[in-house]
C-alpha cells in the first residue's frame, strides 16, 4: 500500500518512527516533510499536502502529525474528500476506518508515544470501511463539505 506521510517540526520525530515502521511492513511511503525538525514550520502546510495527496490517489492513504494532532488534522480536513481522523488509540483507529472510512489518520507527537503510535497505526490500516449504515453518514459528509 502506498501511504503519504506528514508532519511539522513537533511531530517530526514520531513521524520518522511510523516511516520506518511502514517501510519494515512492506508498504511504499512517500515523506512530504518536514525534513528538519530543528526548523520551525506551520503544520497546514503539511496536513494540506497529506490530503491533496490522498485525494488525488497518490497515496491510498496518509498518517499526520503535529504536536497534539488537532491542528493537522483540521488542515487536512479542509480538504474535499480527505477525512482525517485524530486518535489516540487503537479503538479510535479502528472505529476511523470502520464507520467513518478515514483515509488520513493523525496523531499528536506529544500525545502519543511510539509503541501506542504503532499500535494505532497498525490498527487503522488492518480495518476496513464497513459500508452499510456507515455508507449513508459518511456520504452525508461528503454532501456538507
Amino acid at each position: 500500500m502506498r501511504i503519504c506521510v506528514g508532519s511539522d517540526h513537533a511531530g517530526f520525530e514520531l513521524k520518522e518512527a511510523v516511516k520506518a515502521h511502514l517501510l519494515t511492513l512492506g508498504h511504499e511511503v512517500e515523506d512530504v516533510g518536514t525534513p528538519d525538525p530543528g526548523v520551525s514550520v506551520d503544520y497546514p502546510d503539511f496536513g494540506r499536502l497529506v490530503a491533496r495527496k490522498v485525494v488525488a490517489g497518490d497515496g491510498e492513504l496518509g498518517i499526520v502529525v503535529c504536536g497534539t494532532g488537532i491542528g493537522i488534522s483540521i488542515a487536512a480536513n479542509k480538504v474535499r474528500g480527505a477525512r482525517a481522523a485524530l486518535c489516540t488509540d487503537p479503538y479510535m483507529a479502528r472505529m476511523a476506518r470502520a464507520h467513518n472510512n478515514a483515509n488520513i489518520l493523525a496523531m499528536g507527537g506529544r500525545v502519543v508515544g511510539v509503541g501506542l503510535a504503532l499500535d494505532i497505526v497498525e490498527a487503522f490500516l488492518s480495518t476496513s470501511f464497513e459500508g452499510g449504515r456507515h455508507g449513508l453518514r459518511v456520504d452525508k459528509l461528503e454532501s456538507q463539505a
